[in-house]
């Protein structure tokens, strides 16, 4: 690692009381709705939320790499004749500054997500944070001028000695690295999770974590996965956890994202206050107070005044480096549809082609970094892969934007899938897209053993089917089981067996039978009714598939004749009774 990152510490190393109190006293200054830290006084690892699928299998965006621990600075108000008690404000207009094209990268990201994803309610502040937290907002500033950082930033290798075990998935691609995992860029993702997240933001036609426009857009989806409102406390916390698991990186990224709230300012890049030791520094050490000292006045003489010391001149500050301020949209003249024009997948599958669209200018020459915006009609449950109805995609060098991938749901038939250019009135393209019902081309009676019953009684032991398509086990095929007149007559029968509905009501037809993971359906009991013969169950299935089972239906056996009783004197040999008379 660089040598400038020497003081970057392991997570963890945090004074928790320290934190507390500086996320405390930028809480005070906020006034009511503050983001509060954690109150449990709790420190270290902690697990993140159930159910939170924006994370990767290691449980955090950056692989719980080490990050830099200083907080912001902190300065006590307190002059003679103040209130005993008075919490101390976050002053230092340095660490207030952030390098133009990092800052820049925050608030594009912020405007792009907050045009498709509402809800999040994602502030740039909080980027700001995680930025200086992980890397220093980029080591200063120390980007080209596309924000491409000018040499990697890489976290320890991740082999399991004092941090995280993740095995190489890149192959080295990102970090160097083909046996391990490590922390890569501005925002420190770990490659597996910069291969879900990673965005091409500044338009040059590649996924780069270590351009700080694209970790930066990368960053605020991942932050706004599953629905997340960062306006909500415990959404916030769960987001931030999710990038490092533990409480004290928690409490560091809410102080700085509460100061960078209170203001901040651009500085040239490569400039920026890199985090370090915090007692190089006298004025962010903690516990230090400057000693308030009164102003003198100089009482003026009546000879010649002695001239006062001339002001030094303010330096000129350098103007930074900032992305060009032509928007890329105003030069698009239309979008045009590339590849494939309708689109079909199964349900509860992946389409196999994804909307791409083409921004050209009135010339018909491709324009790059433009932000196209892909809609998902509000008729279907299906979602982009990262779970949303809408997302962002920038023209890379071809003019290009390319949706993520589609997955559809379990909600059969038509949508659209528009693609806008955000900030124009453009006319959208659409996308037809269709989602079909899932499919077995086979159906098979699990145990082809013959069925019987006597009339009034019901069928013993469960009657099970499978379902295969292409040879593999299809799972959610809707089945349909009707009773009908013959093998070679599909009518439906009106006597013989049936089913019974939830209200115990005989049908002889059922439909939407769902099959299982392993593509079986056990069908619910078989009632024989009252007449005798052989019956027909029909099944059939979406994409050909069907099965006839047959069931023999008996009289029961007759009960046998009772054997009479012989009367007493039959038994004794005696006379009968003799014949009354009339």
């Amino acid at each position: 690692m660089a040598g400038h990152l020497g003081r970057r510490l392991r997570r963890g190393a945090t004074s928790g009381a320290v934190v507390a109190a500086a996320v405390a006293a930028l809480a005070a200054s906020q006034g009511p709705g503050t983001t509060q830290p954690p109150t449990d006084g709790a420190s270290g690892d902690v697990p993140i939320g159930t159910g939170d699928t924006a994370t990767t299998p290691d449980g955090s965006a950056s692989g719980d790499s080490p990050y830099y621990t200083e907080l912001p600075p902190l300065n006590t108000p307190n002059k003679p004749g103040s209130p005993a008690g008075t919490l101390p404000v976050i002053t230092g207009p340095a660490e207030a500054g952030i390098p133009a094209s990092v800052l820049a990268a925050y608030q594009r990201a912020e405007q792009s997500i907050r045009s498709t994803d509402p809800d999040c309610n994602l502030p740039w502040q909080l980027l700001a944070g995680i930025g200086k937290v992980e890397s220093g907002q980029a080591r200063g500033g120390a980007v080209d001028a596309n924000g491409t950082t000018n040499s990697p930033i890489l976290g320890p290798v991740l082999n399991g000695v004092g941090f995280a075990n993740i095995s190489d998935t890149d192959n080295g691609a990102y970090d160097g690295d083909s046996v391990h995992d490590r922390a890569v860029g501005p925002m420190q993702f770990i490659p597996s999770t910069w291969a879900t997240w990673g965005q091409d933001a500044n338009g040059d036609g590649k996924k780069d974590p270590n351009n700080i426009y694209d970790a930066a857009q990368a960053a605020g989806l991942y932050l706004c996965a599953n629905g997340r409102n960062l306006a909500v406390k415990a959404d916030l916390d769960k987001a931030i956890l999710s990038y490092n698991r533990s409480r004290e990186y928690l409490n560091t990224v809410l102080s700085w994202f509460e100061y960078y709230k209170r203001g901040s300012h651009q500085v040239p890049d490569g400039t920026g206050v890199l985090p370090g030791d915090r007692s190089d520094n006298p004025r962010t050490t903690p516990g230090a107070r400057p000693t308030p000292t009164a102003p003198v006045t100089p009482k003026p003489k009546p000879t010649t005044p002695k001239p006062s010391p001339s002001k030094p001149a303010e330096p000129t500050p350098t103007k930074p480096t900032t992305p060009p301020t032509t928007d890329p949209a105003a030069k698009v003249a239309r979008l045009n549809k590339d590849g494939a024009t309708a689109l079909s997948a199964t349900a509860g599958t992946t389409f196999t082609t994804r909307p791409t669209v083409l921004a050209v200018d009135l010339a018909g020459k491709p324009v790059a970094g433009v932000q196209v915006r892909f809609r998902i009609s509000d008729e279907t449950d299906a979602r982009f892969a990262v779970g949303a109805r809408e997302v962002t995609a920038v023209t890379g060098s071809n003019g290009k934007a390319v949706a993520p991938t589609l997955k559809a749901g379990e909600q059969t038939g038509g949508f659209k899938v528009s693609a806008t250019v955000v900030g124009r009135a453009l006319n959208a393209v659409e996308f037809a897209a269709t989602v079909t019902e899932r499919s077995a081309d086979t159906l098979t009676h699990v145990d082809a053993k013959e069925l019987a019953a006597t009339t009034g009684g019901t069928v013993t032991g469960p009657v099970t089917v499978k379902a295969t398509d292409g040879g593999a086990a299809a799972a959610g095929v809707a089945l349909t089981a009707t009773f009908v007149t013959s093998a070679t007559d599909p009518q439906p029968a009106t006597d013989g067996p049936y089913f019974k509905d939830a209200d115990g009501t005989a049908v002889r037809t059922l439909t939407g039978l769902k099959t299982r993971a392993d593509g079986t359906y056990e069908l619910p009991d078989i009632h024989a009714g009252d007449k005798t013969g052989t019956f027909v169950l029909r099944l059939t299935a979406p994409g050909g598939g069907s099965v006839t089972i047959t069931i023999t239906v008996t009289a029961p056996e007759p009960e046998p004749e009772p054997t009479p009783t012989p009367s007493p004197s039959s038994s004794t040999g005696g006379t009968p009774e003799p014949t009354p008379t009339s």
